[in-house]
């Protein structure tokens, strides 16, 4: 079998509109938390026992009140219990918070009220930028 190289340089298959010197930053779940923090949109908002959402204010929420704005995935390098989603969430007031979950058996939301609670979320992705000025 004869294996021919490439007839061009693999850097002419990128899209002129991707440079190498522009790199994506990469943010750790401490580095978001605190970003949420210092803008006072720290708001965690946690799963009841009635299925619905409360925030540390205790305001209650159905999934119709809330919109995922942005998702946020974090991989553990070796360890699977530090795998966690961070789900930052607008509330009909314009108000962000944050559901914060860890994957699959890790979670600390037990039983099936908190995905379907989560599915029934609209979701739209925003630009982190505006969500942080």
């Amino acid at each position: 079998m004869d294996i021919k190289p490439f007839s061009k340089p693999l850097v002419s298959i990128i899209p002129k509109h991707v440079t190498m010197e522009h790199s994506v930053e990469m943010n750790t779940l401490s580095q978001i938390l605190e970003k949420l923090r210092l803008k006072g949109k720290d708001n965690e908002l946690k799963i009841t026992d009635h299925g619905k959402m409360q925030s540390q204010a205790g305001k209650i929420y159905k999934p119709e009140d809330l919109t995922i704005v942005k998702t946020y995935r974090f991989e553990g390098d070796s360890d699977p219990a530090d795998n966690s989603v961070l789900y930052l969430v607008e509330d009909k007031e314009k108000t962000i918070g944050f559901i914060l979950d860890a994957y699959g058996i890790y979670s600390d939301n037990a039983g099936p009220s908190f995905d379907d609670f989560l599915k029934k979320i609209p979701t739209e992705n925003r630009d982190e930028q505006e969500l942080f000025s």
